[in-house]
């Protein structure tokens, strides 16, 4: 099935979508994408149908043809906060706030959103593999993200984050359980589950 352009009838539709939801550590980063109405990639899907050589090829390619894009981040600090949905919404307004062109409607990847200034918008359930603008903020925000965690791993590699991204593979929680949290991680999220605390 072919990824449609856009959900509604106006020129200006901005995506939006975020990664790094269900990690422990590193910050949710999201993007906001208006593309032209002429585009097309054959590659450009759902980031997690991408496989990252291919998300590398789209990145910037998706920069260079956008009409606007932008990125919003948000701590951890900023997650143990206001909570993980807060601050995935907030990283979509942030990048919202720094999109060169005003949009006149948002598709949003998810089914919960926080109005946005004055502009309509439509959440969209698995809309990252249903339409370009958004599987196109997801590349980014997947993206953006990943180099974060790399370069986040240069100074903490004991915890892996250059494969794992800050997910809770078995080896990240081995690590937070050997080495102890670092201010990177998320305080509010269930960093050591149960099942560890068998092996004691």
């Amino acid at each position: 099935m072919s990824l449609l352009l856009k959900c509604s009838e106006f020129d200006l539709e901005a995506g939006c979508d975020e990664a790094g939801r269900g990690c422990l550590a590193g910050p949710v980063v999201a993007a906001a994408v208006i593309l032209p109405l002429d585009f097309q990639h054959e590659l450009l899907n759902d980031s997690k149908q991408v496989s990252e050589k291919n998300r590398e090829i789209l990145k910037p390619i998706i920069m260079e043809k956008a009409l606007a894009w932008a990125v919003g981040i948000c701590s951890p600090q900023e997650i143990d906060e206001i909570n993980i949905l807060n601050a995935s919404i907030l990283a979509m307004h942030k990048a919202l706030d720094q999109l060169a062109i005003h949009p006149e409607f948002l598709a949003v990847d998810g089914n919960r959103f926080k109005p946005y200034k004055n502009i309509a918008h439509a959440t969209q359930v698995k809309g990252d593999g249903r339409f370009l603008n958004i599987a196109a903020a997801s590349i980014l925000a997947k993206t953006f993200r990943d180099e974060i965690m790399r370069n986040l791993h240069e100074e903490f590699s004991a915890f892996g984050w250059n494969s794992n991204m800050g997910y809770p593979t078995i080896a990240h929680r081995k690590a937070i359980k050997e080495f102890g949290v670092t201010a990177h991680h998320r305080m509010t999220f269930q960093l050591l589950p149960k099942q560890l605390k068998i092996e004691l």
